[in-house]
């Protein structure tokens, strides 16, 4: 006969006196036995994950030194191949929008999913810090430029004063990293550093960069020295045009040339040939600009680009280097600072 799967266990009354003894003949014997209560339960849901709700776990978010001028920048990384829990992924999760949710799961690759995830999950717990976790980071909502660079929508609320934090995200397959300025439009890119390319160095380079750029790199004889200071251009150039907030068609690579070797550290100039007013957005092209590069993990170059007001007021004589500081972090378990130590070299 058809018979439905019981599932069964021992369930001793609560509060009430021993259940009654009752006697079994087994094989000849007596023995006693516990009182078991039958019924057909069906398979539980797993529990939820570990707790996005309430505010124990946010504060558990270490809160940073206070960002003091302008010309500070906070970076905060994370390697998605260190994060695997599932149980974790599910939390990290939890803290999107439902509209992140749904570009995430529109990835068909699983590692692209997992890498949109972890991206926004890194962004909206690194804001949250800088509010000393006051604000969820489930509560964070966003707009976006014309140009579509995301910024913080603060809520109308009179009892949380909005704050003039500026943020850019940069990630590749391997790295996901977030800066964080205050009263400061910021840029971050990160590349890889074994980067290769499909297309020929010089090639790429004339397509993209400035004449003097492209004789820059004409003049380094080891390709492979070229490659690397091909990539360091490049993140220096997606971080100034990511800090604009212009997006590429707005400022377009070939439109300013990077210097890597002056005695003002990292400079930008515009290139008046190219640059008119028929090129969109070309008249917001400035030098008032700070530049910082470096090595970070060993394996990728990072440039973070921060708008500079004593440029543009002419106060600057002698350059003030970036105040840079940057941490490794797995969110709700684990913050290290990393600057002062050999996983993060400053370049220039």
């Amino acid at each position: 006969m058809h018979r439905r799967l019981l599932r069964c266990r021992a369930m001793p009354l609560l509060q009430l006196p021993p259940p009654p003894q009752r006697a079994l003949a087994v094989s000849g014997s007596r023995m006693n036995h516990r009182l078991l209560r039958c019924r057909v339960m069906p398979l539980q849901p797993p529990p939820p994950p570990l707790g996005v709700s309430g505010g124990r776990l946010f504060a558990s978010l270490s809160s940073p030194p206070p960002l003091q001028s302008r010309r500070e920048v906070h970076v905060w990384y994370l390697c998605p191949d260190e994060v695997n829990d599932q149980s974790q992924l599910n939390m990290y999760e939890e803290l999107l929008s439902p509209v992140e949710r749904k570009y995430a799961a529109s990835m068909k690759v699983p590692e692209l999913r997992k890498d949109a995830m972890l991206s926004r999950a890194l962004l909206r717990t690194t804001l949250s810090r800088y509010t000393d976790c006051k604000i969820d980071p489930r509560s964070f909502e966003f707009k976006k430029n014309e140009f579509g660079k995301p910024e913080i929508l603060w809520p109308p609320d009179n009892s949380i004063v909005e704050r003039p934090l500026h943020f850019n995200i940069s990630h590749t397959t391997s790295l996901i990293a977030c800066g964080i300025a205050m009263h400061a439009h910021i840029g971050i890119d990160i590349e890889e550093k074994k980067r290769n390319t499909t297309k020929n160095i010089l090639s790429l380079a004339r397509r993209y960069f400035t004449p003097s750029e492209v004789d820059y790199l004409i003049a380094i004889s080891d390709s492979d020295v070229q490659r690397k200071e091909f990539l360091k251009l490049w993140t220096l150039k997606e971080a100034y045009v990511k800090a604009l907030g212009l997006g590429f068609s707005g400022a377009p690579f070939n439109t300013f040339s990077i210097m890597l070797e002056t005695s003002k550290g990292i400079r930008i100039s515009k290139v008046s040939k190219v640059c008119d007013d028929s090129i969109s957005g070309s008249d917001h092209l400035s030098d008032n600009w700070q530049f910082t590069l470096a090595e970070l993990n060993s394996s990728h170059y990072m440039s973070v680009c921060v708008e500079d007001d004593s440029r543009k007021q002419g106060l600057e004589n002698t350059p003030v280097p970036v105040g840079l500081k940057v941490w490794k972090t797995i969110p709700f378990v684990e913050d290290t600072l990393v600057s002062g130590t050999d996983a993060l070299k400053l370049i220039s």
